[in-house]
Parts: structure tokens; C-alpha cells; sequence
């Protein structure tokens, strides 16, 4: 589990397809505490390190993870290459505060940016995903002031519609995370807030 406070961007300093998985090898500041079998959200998507390399002829440490095909059926990793930034968080710890949200690491689907303002130092994006009044009916729908995953950042929901929604990122969260290679036309990964899932889920039973 997740807060969605994320801890650091990790750069694709290497990718490898293997069949339908892709194994990305990335380096960030936090490499050297991380173990083989450790979980790490990657643009809010759950992955398991498989390996970790050790700085060597002055190239940095780095570690390495598999997505399999749901993985990037469901995501925006299919479209990472060499030198991107990614957002990475390790798991929450049971002692730790839950400053974010509860995210399970696990991506719903995409969502494209069609827009982008300035708020007073502030920035707008407005995110559009396939309306689907089905799965709507399942939890995969966002509510005003309510929570909603974004590249594994956890932010709040503004004027949301059927299938769009806005936020508001402020400087810190610009400069700190991957939304400042984000634009008009950027494709996100989206996690919709597992509370709402289980309630519509729970509404299901009762009306069955």
C-alpha cells in the first residue's frame, strides 16, 4: 500500500523487452536501501525490484524492475524511453503517516491531459479518460473534493464531469515530481479512490 506522496523521480537509464514484459532499469536517490523483492510504485504502478546493481566506472547504482503485459495494457509505462523521470514511492510503512491517501499501486487506466492553466503560481490540468457508465457504476468515477491517484500522486478532485476531472499542482509538487514534463497531449496513469470502489461494490450487494 501507498500514500501517494511521492519520494523522488527515477530516471529509465535502461529497458529491455523480454516476450510481453519489459524490464526497466532505473536509478534514483534512494537505490542503495532497496532489496530484491521490495515493492515500489513506478507512475503510481505497483512493481517488484528483481534485481539491483551496485555504482560502478562512474555510472550510478541502479535497480530493476519487470511490468507484464496487463501492466502495460493498463498503464503509461509501455511508452517510457531512456532518460525519462518516473515517480517512485516505496511502500508505506505501518508506523508512518498517512499524508496522502490510501493507493494501492494498482492503475486503473489512462487518462490524457487536455488542458493546462496557471492559478496565481499555481497549475490547472484537466485529465480525460474513456467514459464508461459501466465501470462508473463500479467506483471508477471521481467526486468534487474527493481523492484521485495521478501518476502515483495523491491529489484532490476539482470540478469533475462523466470522464474528466482537474487538479491543482502547486510549485513544490511541479518541480519535485514528473508534472512538469506534463502537457496537452500527455498520457497519465490514473488510480480511482478505493473507498468509492467499495462502496459502489457494497451498493451492488444490497440492490442484488
Amino acid at each position: 500500500m501507498f500514500s501517494g506522496i511521492i519520494e523522488d523521480t527515477a530516471t529509465v537509464v535502461a529497458i529491455r523487452h523480454d516476450r510481453d514484459n519489459i524490464d526497466f532499469t532505473l536509478t534514483c536517490s534512494f537505490v542503495s536501501e532497496l532489496s530484491i523483492d521490495q515493492s515500489v510504485a513506478h507512475n503510481g504502478v505497483c512493481l517488484t525490484v528483481v534485481s539491483t546493481a551496485p555504482a560502478h566506472d562512474g555510472q550510478p547504482a541502479t535497480y530493476t524492475v519487470t511490468a507484464m503485459r496487463e501492466t502495460l495494457l493498463r498503464s503509461n509505462l509501455g511508452q517510457l524511453r531512456l532518460g525519462d523521470q518516473v515517480n517512485v514511492e516505496r511502500s508505506m510503512q505501518m508506523n508512518g503517516r498517512l499524508d496522502g491517501h490510501i493507493v494501492q499501486g494498482h492503475v486503473d487506466q489512462t487518462a490524457t491531459c487536455i488542458a493546462k492553466s496557471d492559478a496565481d503560481g499555481s497549475t490547472y490540468f484537466t485529465f480525460q479518460y474513456p467514459e464508461d457508465r459501466a465501470m462508473a457504476r463500479h467506483g471508477y468515477f471521481t467526486v468534487d473534493k474527493g481523492s484521485v491517484t495521478v501518476n502515483g500522486v495523491s491529489l484532490t478532485v476539482c470540478q469533475p464531469t462523466t470522464n474528466t476531472f482537474q487538479v491543482a499542482i502547486i510549485p513544490y509538487t511541479m518541480q519535485h515530481t514528473n508534472f512538469h514534463s506534463i502537457d496537452v497531449g500527455s498520457v497519465v496513469n490514473i488510480e480511482f479512490d478505493i473507498l468509492g470502489k467499495y462502496i459502489a461494490r457494497l451498493h451492488d450487494f444490497n440492490n442484488s
